[in-house]
């Protein structure tokens, strides 16, 4: 089996600058947040719930459900060596740098493209105040201001990111709480929808549209999900990781409840199903259903610094991706230069040309939404393709390495079966995208990406290959 280097502080001089440790445990738990909670929540569950009814709650559900265990696996391999960086380390260590090699361009692609959806929708959500600003002039600010961020100390980048995710609390406990006195008084809109929870049990609401719909509403759901890995980048730079990982990790299934499920359960009771806009946030057009503009552009400037937080999480994600990368010698050394303070500035600029590329699609595809969809359907397949070789990687480690299983103090629940059964559901996934036109394309295309990492990859006889051999296996 190809070794590959995971440990970083044996590798380099000690003159050599360090990704330094400096996020503590609210920063790990909020970044998880910020990375998770955004657009596909905010902006995507439109389309969501216009496609499968009230049974996109049950869609969240199921894919919250196999998240967490995929996380948890993620977890265990990382906490069984602290010398690994992040799960990438992982997965080339027990399946080969090549593996190592195409996750990690996979990982840092995904968040490029994410990127570029997060800021076009924070681009839309000016326009809510600002219509005749053109979106490219928004999205390219926007973008700008994000890659300033992420030039800062990691230190200064978790504090933005906890408050940006203290917003995005807020705003989903602001919607709940709406909604619970909307319901408790039986509110009536201008349409003469009540709000009520009966829109959630009504003849037809549960599947509008059939299986097909039902199906359909898994590409948002699992876009909506994608940066909950994100707790497995920030594994270099937690302050203690053995303390902190875990805690970030089983706080999943709360969150999911909390931000997904009941946020659109009482999006649903307000509003009903067939009244939910495909083409706009939910969260604002619930406010302005109840009769509330003012509250609306609130909650439009709160969507907004959400989706800025979801992009600011992925600049961070992808650009320590890339570092990752450097140090491994699969991309240009000079990615793995290091600010002063600790940061990958050239990775960073990198990732910035190719994101303000990505943004040209804006002249293709004037339409918001139908951009949205291009860029988180392939965001979507690049994120399946991640969690599997997670898993994958699990499966090898509990076969190659069972002593250091038997000895983790953070064990996958259910071990082999869970760890089979979610890979199940992530092949599962896969074919989900190929039933609607719209998502079908991306799912053709992609394989070309994957095709073209695995041609390119080139073995190289470093000294940094060498010496993941030192780990115990």
């Amino acid at each position: 089996m190809e070794k590959i280097s995971v440990l970083q502080d044996e590798v380099l001089p000690p003159s050599e600058p360090h990704l330094k440790r400096a996020l503590k445990n609210r920063h790990i738990q909020f970044i998880s947040i910020g990375g998770a909670i955004g657009t596909g929540l905010f902006m995507g569950s439109g389309k969501a719930i216009a496609l499968s009814g009230t049974s996109i709650i049950l869609v969240y559900m199921i894919v919250g459900f196999f998240l967490f265990f995929i996380m948890r696996a993620m977890g265990e391999l990382l906490l069984t060596d602290l010398r690994f960086r992040s799960f990438a380390d992982v997965v080339a260590h027990y399946l080969g740098l090549r593996a190592g090699y195409m996750l990690s361009w996979s990982y840092w692609l995904s968040w490029s493209v994410a990127i570029i959806a997060d800021v076009i929708v924070v681009a839309g959500f000016f326009q809510f105040w600002f219509p005749d600003v053109p979106i490219w002039a928004t999205a390219s600010f926007t973008m700008l201001l994000l890659l300033a961020l992420n030039m800062m100390a990691v230190k200064l980048f978790g504090e933005v990111e906890f408050w940006f995710a203290i917003i995005k609390i807020v705003a989903i406990v602001a919607l709940i709480v709406t909604a619970f006195i909307l319901i408790g008084i039986s509110y009536q809109s201008p349409e003469g929808v009540t709000a009520s929870l009966n829109n959630l049990f009504e003849k037809g609401t549960m599947l509008p549209h059939g299986i097909s719909g039902f199906l359909a509403g898994f590409q948002i759901a699992i876009f909506s999900f994608a940066g909950t890995e994100l707790i497995g980048t920030t594994a270099a730079e937690a302050e203690n990781p053995k303390r902190n990982l875990p805690k970030a990790i089983n706080t999943i299934p709360f969150r999911i409840l909390i931000f997904y499920v009941l946020a659109l359960a009482c999006i649903i009771s307000v509003t009903s199903w067939s009244h939910v806009p495909a083409d706009r946030s939910p969260f604002v057009e619930l406010f302005l259903f109840a009769g509330f503009p003012a509250a609306a552009g609130i909650i439009n400037f709160v969507v907004l610094t959400s989706a800025a937080s979801s992009a600011n999480s992925g600049v961070y994600a992808s650009c320590r991706m890339l570092f990752g990368l450097a140090r491994r010698n699969s991309a240009p050394s000079f990615f793995a230069k290091l600010s002063r303070s600790g940061v990958p500035v050239m990775a960073i600029a990198f990732s910035g040309i190719a994101m303000f590329c990505g943004l040209c699609l804006l002249t293709i595809f004037p339409n918001v939404m139908e951009l949205f969809t291009v860029v988180s359907t392939v965001a979507t397949i690049l994120n399946l393709y991640i969690w599997t070789m997670i898993m994958l990687g699990y499966m090898a480690y509990r076969k190659k390495a069972p002593e250091l299983h038997q000895s983790s103090i953070f064990k996958l629940p259910g071990g082999r079966i869970t760890s089979v059964a979610c890979l199940g559901f992530l092949l599962a996934g896969f074919w989900v995208l190929s039933l609607q036109a719209d998502t079908r394309l991306a799912l053709y295309v992609m394989p070309f990406w994957f095709l073209f990492l695995f041609v390119s990859y080139r073995p190289r006889k470093a000294a940094s290959d060498q010496v993941g051999s030192q780990i115990t296996q």
